[in-house]
């Protein structure tokens, strides 16, 4: 098993580049065409706007994943190394996109111990979106994944499993191994060469498996290094400028500059912001696949939007709830506080305490 190679070489970026126009262009011009036959006929059927939601979707992730590329290509982006466990990071992530995979018609299994490695929590966020995506695009009906540890020398390792659908591949005329080969595939491996992870991917047959290698892991022998590494990290802060890269939000607002205040806020976060006007187009975003954080106006706080919550949270205990108020002060007030089961913002200090809002909650889950 070879190690996979990173993508750096100029032909290697121009064919990435030429991959991710074709890509986008794909969905895009399949959507042109209904809404040409819209505009012709005036007419459009359940099934076809269904299909319209899901190319528009489509490229939008692929513009997505290419911004993650370009950011991991940055020469600026520099890390802040947590002790993190590996499971219960691996498990908040299938947990946040289990309605959405499940829609999919893919059952995703795990069998994990309790590993802890020293990483940057964004970018270990990142990589494990970036590979269930990969599987789910790539495999069959069942995706295994397994976190296990290395026994010499002792390493933290991720490998999700698969069968591959080789029949499409063979149909469209193009090698397995190469129709692995989409935009996920070189977010992995330029996520992991950020992080200096050991990267493998296998194939026997239709059978794909890959592995990830974290050189880093926590055991008692480094126990001191680490509490003495994590104190230098607290006191120096992370020059990575997107903390919170590859998340969702939703915005619950009906205003349109409200919702602006918000993006604004919240745009040097690495945020992908979706915004509604309505908890009743909350409660059909949600039935798609649920966001990491819902940020609400607080006039649209109503018992649909406690029933929602409390559906959430039936799957995702940790989930966060933000309301944005008219009146108060410019720091925020944290969920639990006073007994309430949502974090609070003033409207007037969004700028400033909405980002901090975020990231404190958002820690809960991770």
């Amino acid at each position: 098993m070879a190690p996979v190679e990173t993508t750096g070489s100029v032909q290697s970026w121009r064919a990435l580049t030429a991959q991710v126009g074709r890509e986008i262009a794909e969905p895009l011009s399949a959507a042109l065409e209904r809404v040409i036959a819209l505009t012709t006929t005036g007419r459009i059927d359940r099934e076809g706007l269904r299909a319209l939601r899901l190319e528009i979707e489509q490229a939008r992730r692929v513009g997505m994943v290419s911004q993650q590329l370009s950011r991991l290509a940055s020469k600026h982006l520099r890390q802040s190394h947590e002790r993190l466990n590996l499971a219960h990071t691996l498990q908040s992530v299938l947990a946040y996109r289990a309605r959405e995979v499940a829609k999919r018609g893919v059952n995703v299994r795990q069998v994990t111990r309790p590993i802890e490695v020293l990483v940057d929590p964004s970018l270990l966020f990142t990589l494990l979106n970036a590979v269930l995506d990969w599987a789910v695009e790539s495999g069959r009906a069942n995706i295994d994944f397994r976190v296990d540890l290395k026994s010499r020398p002792a390493r933290g390792r991720v490998s999700c499993s698969f069968q591959h659908q080789a029949a499409t591949a063979k149909e469209s005329g193009v090698p397995a191994a190469a129709a692995l080969d989409s935009l996920n595939w070189h977010l992995i491996v330029q996520a992991a060469d950020s992080m200096e992870l050991n990267l493998q991917r296998e194939m026997d047959g239709e059978q794909v498996m890959l592995t990830l290698e974290f050189p880093r892991t926590v055991d008692d022998a480094v126990e001191e290094a680490v509490n003495l590494q994590q104190t230098a990290s607290a006191q120096t802060p992370s020059g990575n400028s997107k903390p919170l890269a590859g998340r969702q939000l939703l915005v619950i607002a009906d205003g349109r500059e409200l919702r602006a205040q918000v993006r604004s806020a919240v745009a040097n976060m690495g945020l992908t912001v979706d915004c509604v006007y309505s908890v009743d187009e909350a409660v059909d975003f949600c039935r798609g696949g649920l966001p990491h954080a819902i940020v609400f106006e607080a006039a649209l706080h109503c018992d649909e939007l406690e029933q929602l919550a409390d559906d959430i949270r039936s799957e995702l205990p940790a989930f966060s709830f933000i309301e944005i108020v008219e009146e108060g002060n410019r720091s925020f007030e944290i969920s639990g506080f006073d007994g309430m089961n949502h974090a609070r913002v003033a409207r007037a200090g969004l700028r400033q305490a909405l980002p901090s809002a975020l990231v404190f909650e958002l820690s809960k889950s991770f």
